[in-house]
C-alpha cells in the first residue's frame, strides 16, 4: 500500500503536501506509535528512524516540515526547530502492513543525525564511535558509491590506479575517453543489444564521473539538476 502523496510529486517548495486521510489506514501500535524511516530524497540514502503518533503525521503534512514523537520527552518533536536541520517532506509511503511510514526527506544542513554525521547509520565496527562530521557516509545508490571511490582515489592516489592514471592525464585525457565511450555507446545502440548497451553506458557514466571529480563538481550537485528538471515545465 501507498500514501497519495508520491516521490516524483512537487516538494513542500509548491506547496503540495500529502491528504491525511491515509493516516486511517495504518496500523499503531499500543502506544499510538508507528515508526518512521527517513529516506534521502536525492540518493536513496537511510537517514534516521523515529517514531511518529497522529498528530506527528497530521503537523508534518500540514506543514511540509517533518515532525516525530519523542518517547523520551512525550512531546511533539519538529526535527530541526533546536538544530536548524528540518526535514522538508518529499514523498510519504507506507509498507504492505501498514505499521511501518517511509519519509523521502530533503535534509537541510545534510546533517540528520544528533552527532553531526549525515546518517545515524554510520557504525561499523564492534566499538561504537561518537560520530560527528567525519563519520562514514550511509550506504546509497549504485552511482553515488561509485563517486565515492572515484573522489577517493582523486585525494588519496593509489599506484597502478586506471582512475587516477586519468586523472593524472587532465581534461586532455579524459575527455578523450569520454568520446571514446560515447561513440562506443552509440553504436552499442545501433547495434540494439541491451547487454552492450548497458555496458557501454556504465563506461560512459563512470568517465562523465571521472570528470566531475576533476572538477570538483560533486554527483549530488548533478542529481540536485535533474530533480529540479523531473518539476519542470514540459517543453513544447
Amino acid at each position: 500500500m501507498q500514501a497519495s502523496f508520491q516521490p516524483s510529486d512537487p516538494g513542500p517548495a509548491d506547496g503540495a503536501f500529502p491528504d491525511p486521510g491515509f493516516i486511517e489506514a495504518l496500523r499503531f501500535n499500543a502506544a499510538g506509535l508507528i515508526p518512521a524511516v527517513a529516506q534521502d530524497w536525492l540518493d536513496g540514502a537511510v537517514l534516521m528512524v523515529a517514531w511518529m503518533n497522529r498528530e506527528a503525521i497530521e503537523h508534518t503534512c500540514a506543514s511540509g516540515e517533518v515532525h516525530y514523537w519523542s518517547r523520551s520527552r512525550q512531546e511533539l518533536w519538529h526535527k530541526g526547530a533546536t538544530s536548524g536541520h528540518f526535514q522538508l517532506l518529499r514523498g510519504l509511503r507506507y509498507d504492505c502492513d501498514a505499521d511501518v511510514l517511509l519519509l523521502t526527506v530533503e535534509q537541510r544542513g545534510e546533517v540528520a543525525c544528533h552527532t553531526g554525521a549525515r546518517s545515524c547509520f554510520y557504525e561499523q565496527g564492534p566499538t561504537p564511535t561518537a560520530g560527528g562530521a567525519g563519520a562514514a557516509p550511509p550506504p546509497a545508490d549504485a552511482c553515488t558509491e561509485l563517486m565515492r571511490v572515484i573522489e577517493g582515489r582523486r585525494d588519496r592516489p593509489e599506484p597502478g590506479s586506471y582512475t587516477n592514471h586519468l586523472l593524472e592525464g587532465g581534461d586532455n585525457r579524459i575527455l578523450k575517453k569520454i568520446g571514446e565511450e560515447s561513440a562506443e555507446f552509440v553504436m552499442a545502440c545501433k547495434d540494439g543489444e541491451a547487454t552492450a548497451i548497458a555496458g557501454e553506458a556504465a563506461d560512459l557514466v563512470f568517465h562523465l564521473q571521472v570528470a566531475l571529480a576533476h572538477h570538483g563538481v560533486s554527483w549530488r550537485e548533478v542529481q540536485q539538476v535533474l530533480a529540479r528538471r523531473r518539476g519542470a515545465p514540459r517543453r513544447g
